[in-house]
């Protein structure tokens, strides 16, 4: 059988039955389209959360108090851990390779301006936050470096909360009472908006060691160390470790690096697409279904025509590959159709939502339209191959 004898039957008998080759490439169609919708969304959101993540930077190392992963049972009171300390972030800060270390602590306080009372996040901190987590000052300036153990009673609100407590008026130079203990506001940061679910413009920042004392807390909740570029991450986390056991005596502190977050981070999201797609990957299971049901119906209508064409010498395979390529066919023009109509509609969703994060990787769509004609070719396999195996002179004979 000649190509060009092989294409024409394929869209002959395609074209002949255009409801039936329509529904068919439909349920590829709504399968592709489901998929790509989907793991658009997931993309999406993977890159929304890594690009939030890492506009901090990437040469972080974040020291919390305790050991994350430990082994046998509690020693009572010869277990205790020691804090992480204001000290301890000062010895940090004396490591060569050490560009910003930020003693932090995180709390909920009531603020207090001109008979205007608001409950916001308190984030004690050191004068070297702006420089590690890329924050920049809009007026006034950042913490100073006083004293870490007797800090000046400064302020620097977030652009959200001065908003709120002072409307358009300058708030440099005047008094805030938070908690009951009244602080001087030097400095108003520009907007950093939400981050991860924790908004850095309804915020207010304080010294670390007047945190400690504003919520009563023995330990910070964290110290980050940002680090020089050219130095491995390896050589830090080892200075960082050695510095510490030498202050507590034992590894009682848990070291996280930024890559380590990120991995943990990305697995996380990569499951979560993954999920999304498999739930679109239904939709197709179902297509491939309707493939099989349309492709028995046709070739049970179209028995006569395979014992015409065996008759005139069509060997088996040759019949196989017709109605494989028909299966092909259906699904490659539901492939294409799902695909134009999934990319379309993820688009729409982000213009109707902007805040949506949408992402279509090329490598996604490749990899759909193969699916497709992949699914084509499986779900057409016992159709064409029953097509192939009918007796001529019986098909011949069949109405």
């Amino acid at each position: 059988m000649l190509i060009n004898d092989f294409l024409r039957l394929t869209s002959t008998s395609l074209i002949a039955h255009r409801m039936r080759s329509g529904l068919t490439a439909l349920g590829i169609a709504v399968g592709i389209a489901a998929v790509v919708l989907l793991t658009s969304i997931g993309e999406g959101v993977h890159r929304f959360v890594l690009a939030e993540f890492t506009q901090f930077g990437t040469t972080l190392v974040a020291i919390n108090p305790g050991k994350a992963t430990t082994a046998g049972g509690s020693m009572g009171v010869f277990g205790t851990e020691r804090p992480l300390s204001i000290e301890d972030a000062e010895a940090l800060a004396r490591l060569p390779y050490a560009s910003a270390v930020v003693p932090f602590v995180q709390g909920n306080a009531e603020v207090d301006v001109q008979n205007r009372r608001r409950r916001t996040t308190v984030y004690g901190a050191g004068p070297d936050m702006p420089e590690a987590f890329s924050m920049k000052v809009k007026s006034g300036r950042f913490l100073p470096a006083d004293d870490p153990l007797a800090p000046r009673a400064f302020a620097v609100l977030g652009s959200k909360l001065r908003s709120e407590l002072f409307g358009d008026s300058n708030p440099l130079g005047k008094r805030i009472t938070i908690a009951e203990n009244r602080y001087r506001i030097i400095g108003v940061m520009e907007s950093k908006g939400t981050i991860l679910g924790f908004d850095l413009d309804d915020t207010v920042y304080i010294p670390a060691a007047r945190a400690l004392s504003l919520f009563n807390n023995e330990s910070l909740v964290e110290i980050d160390v940002m680090y020089e570029e050219n130095v491995p991450v390896e050589k830090v986390v080892a200075g960082i470790r050695s510095t510490l056991i030498a202050r507590h005596g034992k590894e009682d502190f848990t070291i996280t690096t930024q890559q380590q977050m990120l991995d943990v981070l990305g697995s996380v999201l990569n499951v979560l697409t993954f999920a999304v797609g498999a739930i679109g990957g239904i939709s197709l299971l179902v297509g491939a279904i309707g493939i099989v049901t349309i492709m028995t119906i046709a070739i049970n209508e179209r028995t006569n025509e395979i014992g015409l064409l065996r008759a005139l010498g069509a060997k088996k395979s040759q019949v196989l590959m017709l109605f494989l390529g028909e299966a092909v066919v259906l699904s490659a023009a539901g492939g294409l159709g799902g695909l134009i109509f999934g990319v379309g509609s993820a688009q729409l969703l982000h213009i109707a939502l902007p805040t949506l994060p949408v992402h279509t990787p090329i490598f996604y769509v490749i990899l759909a339209e193969i699916i497709a004609v992949v699914i084509g070719l499986i779900a057409g396999v016992v159709p064409a191959r029953r097509a192939a195996m009918l007796d001529p002179v019986e098909a011949l004979r069949s109405e």
